[in-house]
């Protein structure tokens, strides 16, 4: 852990960690995103489940559950994979996560694990505070792509048995007031 580190919130630590871990396509470090997501889920009491649609592509899915867990449930999904590297183009380390002048300059940070960051947070949030959401939320992380990712898990077994009534897809962080939303 860095000086720099060492004063900032958790969440972003968390963050920054994630972040280092490098999911760039074609060839992603599922296996460390994968133990971090899986730590993530143990640090917060929150069952898990590994799902490979496709061997060595591995889908994470946690569960938080409902006070009525019979209504249908809330899928929350992102991914874990960022598109290739042109390093000519980076002024910082893309994998660094280097902060500067309050900026966290890394491949992912806009699109896509922001977004699953944020989820986790909300969750240790609502968890810390006692709450419990009325229906049961499940989080997930899939890839690559739709094709061997969403498209394959949707018709597995475990997929099925969310009872999954709603899934919200990414959306992307914005330093302006309006963030686009993929449902």
């Amino acid at each position: 852990m860095t000086t720099n580190e060492a004063n900032e919130h958790p969440a972003v630590t968390r963050f920054r960690e994630y972040l280092r871990i490098k999911t760039v396509q074609p060839n992603p470090d599922y296996a460390g995103s994968t133990a971090f997501l899986i730590r993530e889920a143990e640090e917060l009491g929150l069952p898990y489940k590994i799902v490979e649609c496709v061997k060595g592509k591995p889908a994470v899915i946690m569960t938080v559950e409902g006070s009525d867990p019979s209504l249908p449930s809330l899928l929350l999904n992102s991914h874990t994979d960022v598109v290739p590297v042109f390093i000519e183009k980076w002024t910082q380390d893309p994998f660094a996560a280097n902060k500067v002048d309050g900026f966290i300059y890394a491949r992912g940070s806009q699109d896509m694990k922001c977004v699953g960051i944020s989820y986790l947070e909300v969750i240790r949030r609502f968890k810390a505070a006692g709450k419990k959401p009325l229906r049961t939320i499940h989080l997930s992380w899939e890839e690559v792509g739709g094709t061997e990712g969403m498209k394959l898990l949707v018709h597995h077994e475990e997929f099925k048995n969310l009872n999954v009534a709603f899934a919200l897809d990414e959306g992307i962080a914005s330093p302006k007031n309006a963030l686009k939303v993929f449902y």
